[in-house]
């Protein structure tokens, strides 16, 4: 049996910081990513890959905002805007990934599934939201949001005069149709789904599927699934080649090979990053401590180099 990889592309595999956001570049991003996965098909791996879609759901958002301000238009819920980008994104990359195996010969199908992930409702993270999305908004704004629709706002990290929507960010605890992906995937087709970590929801006391308002953590929803499926191996594609520890820092050090035991005291002493490595670290370890193999974090074009990457395991030497 082929093994079977989880693949969760990073934000820079379909946008840049310093750009607009057109489709145009993202397309462009995304063919260059996606050619970097050649290498495991051909390696004989089957494949899921999830994405990120914060850049979009907050256009998503913005253009709720202008729609609801100028032309009265009703914003939709956040659940159906992850819903959106999951579909949209989902479409560009699968036919993005087609013409490129096409370019390579290579005959697999690749089938997008709009994902909905399973939250428990009292999680605390609901007690606390931090997940900031959406636009800027001042604090006379703010109040009137927070009285009209009871929306949540924190200040923006980019300014003290500035203020965004928060929403929860709960942990996952299911994948939904995990039995349909993985037998999908141990088929031989390419698939693409919980992107931007899922659609949350919930079940009613009736075991009826509800929406709730939250953002999960792409990585950590990623995790979840790729044990769920019985994932062999654990890609996180980022913007840096390797895990460092103390990065940006003089004491900056690459950590290449690492084992379970190590990475979670690197963790606990507050070594990674908490708004970027960090979660990812955190979403590996879950991976190896369920029975993963070897969770990898690393940068797309690192792919095909043998000695690519920082590879967690529960061991050395695995």
């Amino acid at each position: 049996m082929n093994k079977l990889a989880v693949v969760a592309l990073g934000g820079n595999a379909l946008l840049r910081d310093n750009e607009k956001g057109t489709i145009e570049e993202q397309e462009k991003h995304t063919a260059e990513t996606l050619e970097n996965l050649i290498f495991l098909i051909k390696a004989g791996y089957d494949l899921i890959v999830t994405h990120g879609n914060g850049p979009q759901v907050g256009n998503i958002l913005m253009r709720n905002d202008a729609g609801e301000h100028v032309y009265g238009i009703k914003a939709m819920p956040l659940d159906i805007c992850v819903a959106d980008t999951q579909g949209g994104i989902g479409y560009m990359i699968e036919r993005i990934f087609r013409n490129i195996l096409n370019k390579y010969g290579i005959k697999r199908n690749v089938i997008t599934i709009v994902g909905m992930v399973e939250v428990d409702p009292k999680d605390t993270a609901f007690e606390n939201p931090t997940k900031r999305i959406g636009v800027h908004y001042s604090a006379e704004q703010a109040q009137i949001l927070t009285k009209e629709k009871g929306w949540i706002f924190k200040l923006s990290k980019k300014g003290e005069n500035e203020w965004r929507r928060v929403v929860p960010s709960p942990v996952p605890k299911a994948i939904f149709n995990l039995n349909i992906i993985r037998d999908l995937a141990r088929k031989g087709n390419i698939i693409i789904t919980c992107g931007g970590g899922g659609i949350p929801v919930y079940y009613d006391e009736n075991r009826d599927v509800r929406t709730i308002d939250a953002v999960i953590d792409k990585d950590l929803a990623s995790s979840v699934l790729a044990n769920g499926v019985d994932a062999n191996e654990f890609y996180i594609l980022t913007d840096v080649p390797f895990i460092f520890k103390d990065f940006g820092l003089p004491t900056q050090e690459k950590l290449e090979f690492l084992d379970y035991e190590d990475t979670v005291k690197y963790l606990n002493a507050g070594t990674f990053a908490e708004g970027s490595m960090a979660p990812k670290i955190v979403a590996a370890l879950s991976f190896i401590k369920s029975g993963g193999e070897k969770s990898i974090i690393t940068e797309a074009s690192k792919l095909e180099d043998k000695s690519y990457g920082s590879k967690i395991t529960m061991k050395y030497g695995m």
